[in-house]
């Protein structure tokens, strides 16, 4: 299978043809190798427009979705990003692409060291991956310009956007368990922010004291 033809056709046809416009996102989804973050019986299907599953029960991201998230957060290229329930490490790796420096949380170990051995094996040296409650953000490393959340969660958590610098963007899933609406909510000043919905969307839920409690 030739995955750079595939890919190229993946976002004309997946992703640009939808309405995702920005430039950078575009280059950065043609630039990313998805068959190198699906499990090896999924790499045929790496470049469909579907969420494909992948160790600990979690999912890897419709590549439509990934871009939608991305172009919401609006990252520049000195922008620090956090990104929460980091799975595979594909969407960090994309963010990676257009932001000077990705910090990414995962609760599951396995996960966390599978995304951080797929980055060194691409040379992507500005990602940096912890495991821990992705509900509670990564204080040591705020403010963020911007954070994308891969999971679901029933109400926004207090910390991420506390986490956020002054014009930081937050894009996350929020609702129930089956089903979310995607929302970008953006810092104006120290308690004041701006929320705008997008479209509904289908995300794993997050785990978490801010989020979802396991046995949910």
């Amino acid at each position: 299978m030739d995955y750079v033809q595939a890919r190229n056709r993946m976002v004309e046809a997946q992703i640009a043809r939808r309405g995702i416009r920005d430039p950078r996102v575009l280059e950065a989804m043609r630039t990313v190798p998805r068959d190198a973050f699906v499990a090896a019986g999924s790499k045929e299907f790496a470049y469909e427009d579907n969420a494909l599953p992948i160790a600990e029960g979690q999912t890897i991201s419709q590549p439509y979705i990934v871009a939608a998230m991305l172009e919401a957060a609006e990252l520049e290229e000195n922008d620090k990003v956090l990104e929460v329930g980091a799975g595979s490490g594909y969407a960090a790796a994309v963010a990676s692409r257009i932001a000077a420096k990705v910090f990414a949380i995962e609760r599951h170990a396995a996960l966390t060291e599978a995304a951080r051995e797929r980055l060194r094996a691409l040379e992507y040296d500005n990602v940096v991956f912890k495991t821990g409650d992705g509900s509670a953000g990564w204080p040591e490393q705020a403010p963020f310009d911007a954070i994308i959340v891969s999971a679901g969660v029933p109400r926004i958590p207090e910390p991420l956007k506390m986490q956020l610098s002054i014009g930081g963007r937050l894009v996350i899933p929020v609702g129930s368990m089956d089903r979310q609406q995607l929302a970008r909510i953006v810092r104006k000043g120290e308690t004041s922010f701006e929320k705008d919905e997008r479209e509904a969307v289908r995300f794993v839920k997050l785990i978490g004291t801010g989020a979802w409690h396991a046995e949910s």
